[in-house]
């Protein structure tokens, strides 16, 4: 799959001389119209592609159909397309690794517009996550404003925003 960004947390001086642990992840990108479907996150004010971790040796496929259906209660989900992959190295902040390096597999997708009931983790809940269809030029100026006046972002709003613009380039 394409790479579509490689971008590097302001923290990260150098990959020399640090341990780095690899994380693979899966986003889902379905759009109907000028609405793309969004987790919007309460803590830290952003909107996000819905997505998460890959289950050791789980097929990428499998594993964006699965968080899809996880935080958005997603139904009928077909035409599953690659879109391309975000890479980026953010510090880690536990004591076994230094670097977090990501990568994010994007997929294109068509769903049903009606969701069924999402089954968030009870970190996601306690974020104040909510899946929702959004017009993604009012989530990109969204998170835009987000970044440039909320001490609340955090670390995943630049992928989400580059992603978001991408989409909507190319995509609307």
């Amino acid at each position: 799959m394409q790479i579509l960004k490689t971008h590097y947390h302001p923290e990260i001086k150098t990959l020399e001389n640090n341990s780095i642990f690899t994380r693979l992840a899966t986003r889902a990108i379905a759009i109907q119209d000028n609405s793309i479907l969004l987790l919007y996150t309460e803590r830290y004010e952003d909107y996000s592609l819905p997505g998460g971790g890959l289950d050791l040796n789980e097929d990428k496929i499998e594993g964006m159909i699965r968080e899809l259906r996880e935080e958005t209660g997603a139904k009928e989900i077909k035409n599953i397309k690659p879109f391309g992959a975000y890479e980026e190295y953010r510090p880690w902040y536990k004591p076994d690794y230094d670097i977090q390096h990501m990568i994010s597999y994007c997929y294109s997708c068509e769903v049903n517009q009606e969701l069924g009931l999402s089954n968030l983790e009870s970190y996601e809940i306690k974020n104040g996550m909510k899946a929702m269809w959004v017009n993604i030029h009012e989530a990109i100026n969204h998170n835009q404003k987000t970044m440039a006046t909320s001490a609340k972002k955090g670390m995943s709003i630049e992928r989400e925003t580059f992603l978001l613009k991408l989409i909507a380039e190319t995509m609307i």
